[in-house]
């Protein structure tokens, strides 16, 4: 073993021992530290044991066994144990030295935490790191930023820790400076989000409106996950609907439908409003997991409110591929939202994000991991200023293809009482991009009405505001002119 370690972890639970493992396999000498000493003296003596891994029963300990510049890895519970563990850290470092959070943050914490850390003469990153405990060990997703000058040191460790897509590039690169790493991180979560509840509405859709049973459906999504839907969650769910427990029963059918969730939707909800982007496919899986939650309050209803029968009648071999479609042109739709976000918040945050190279990050070791993201990262190597994914060629041309479909999914999903609320708000949005004139003249007519917010004319250039004394008894006084 080398005499000083590559690199410190701190927080040995699942996804930091994994991550752990993944160092040490490919070359790096890791030391180890616990804020309870048992887990770290188990760990060395029994999952890494005889290999190039030390443990630490100090903070100090850690420190000392580092090779300079000391790289000190954060796997903590996101919020004050990050804030905490770096203020205990900063005494025991050197100028240069650098605290990397490999946890859940929220960006704007990471955006505080870089400039309160490099006051202190040190460097700090934080990244984004998607894939689960599989990841972990054989290969994550990771969205580093920060301090830029952190980079150069960390770069190897990471790089080869990563997964690879299938040129051998590493699924990790250089995000950006403060926040952007889990920025980035955050909306990946989101679309994750929305890529789950797209497959389970679906999976309803088979379930109660064409009544296929779970060897049906592991079928079809066994198909599915051999084509454009080819995809870490499309396979995930084919083994969900196969897995049978002791007793021969499905175990998908004995889990509660009451979906939990811990915020970086949210978040990513939160960060479109701000911007005004339209997320809504995002948005509305947030709120399908809020009312999976109140399982009382829909038992309840559910004896109350009435609705249509949900009796399908026509081809269910022909309306499974109108599924396939929809499913597909709403998973579209979802990161054309998301990357308009990421445009959106860079000018705000003046990030300079590589859209082709987060599409790449994403292509393997994360959650969102999918072929479909070859066709994202080609789309803005062709055209890095494209404004949004729905106006590349490939794109236009598949939503194209899949419209009949979605269409007739959303329209038999609504008259036969199924929600859908991710694919029906994906139809929405485009429909609403592809319409030239919206009806928010007559929204800007009433807000000028009722509160002399002013509008712009048609005939009249962009930017010049007018008012109409609507009633004759308002006058002429306007209110000033803004976007929230």
């Amino acid at each position: 073993m080398k005499e000083l370690s590559d690199i410190g972890l701190i927080g040995l639970a699942v996804m930091g021992e994994n991550l752990v493992m993944n160092m040490e396999s490919k070359g790096f000498t890791v030391s180890v530290y616990n804020r309870t000493v048992d887990k770290v003296e188990n760990f060395v003596n029994g999952r890494a044991k005889g290999k190039n891994i030390r443990g630490a029963a100090t903070l100090e300990e850690l420190i000392q066994q580092l090779e300079k510049p000391r790289k000190v890895m954060l796997m903590v519970k996101a919020g004050q144990p990050v804030d905490d563990f770096i203020e205990k850290l900063i005494p025991l470092l050197d100028p240069g030295d650098i605290i990397i959070d490999g946890g859940n943050s929220h960006y704007p914490d990471t955006a505080r935490r870089t400039a309160y850390v490099e006051s202190k003469g040190l460097n700090y990153i934080g990244t984004g790191v998607s894939g689960g405990e599989e990841g972990a060990l054989k290969g994550p997703s990771m969205m580093p930023g920060g301090s830029p000058a952190a980079w150069p040191a960390v770069k190897p460790i990471f790089q080869a820790i990563a997964a690879k897509v299938d040129d051998g590039s590493p699924c990790c690169q250089w995000v950006g400076s403060g926040g952007a790493g889990h920025f980035v991180k955050m909306v990946h979560n989101g679309i994750e989000y929305g890529d789950m509840q797209l497959i389970c509405e679906v999976y309803q859709i088979m379930r109660d409106l064409l009544h296929l049973s779970n060897e049906e459906m592991y079928q079809i999504f066994t198909e599915w996950n051999k084509g454009k839907l080819d995809s870490y969650l499309i396979e995930i769910t084919r083994d969900i609907l196969g897995y049978k427990d002791e007793s021969g029963a499905y175990v998908v059918d004995t889990i509660l439908d009451a979906a939990g969730q811990k915020g970086t939707g949210k978040w990513t909800g939160i960060e479109a409003l701000n911007e005004g982007i339209p997320l809504t496919l995002v948005i509305e899986a947030v709120f399908a997991r809020s009312l999976s939650s109140q399982k009382d309050l829909r038992v309840a209803s559910s004896k109350v409110l009435s609705g249509p029968k949900a009796e399908f009648e026509g081809d269910k071999k022909e309306f499974i591929n109108y599924l396939h479609d929809a499913l597909y042109a709403a998973k579209i739709i979802s990161y054309a939202q998301g990357f308009t976000l990421m445009k959106s918040s860079a000018k705000t945050y003046n990030w300079d994000l590589n859209y082709g190279e987060i599409a790449l990050m994403w292509r393997g070791g994360c959650i969102i991991r999918s072929v479909f993201l070859d066709k994202i990262k080609d789309a803005f190597t062709v055209n890095p200023a494209l404004d949004n994914l729905l106006l590349a060629p490939y794109f236009t041309e598949e939503i194209d293809k899949s419209q009949q479909g979605w269409r007739k999914v959303c329209s038999e999903a609504q008259l036969k009482g199924i929600p859908v609320p991710c694919i029906s708000s994906a139809l929405a949005y485009y429909d609403g991009l592809r319409t030239a004139n919206l009806p928010a003249n007559l929204l800007q007519a009433q807000r000028d009405y009722f509160g002399a917010h002013t509008y712009e004319r048609t005939d009249k250039p962009r930017g010049e505001f007018f008012h109409t004394n609507w009633t004759g008894e308002g006058g002429s006084t306007s209110a000033s002119t803004y976007v929230v």
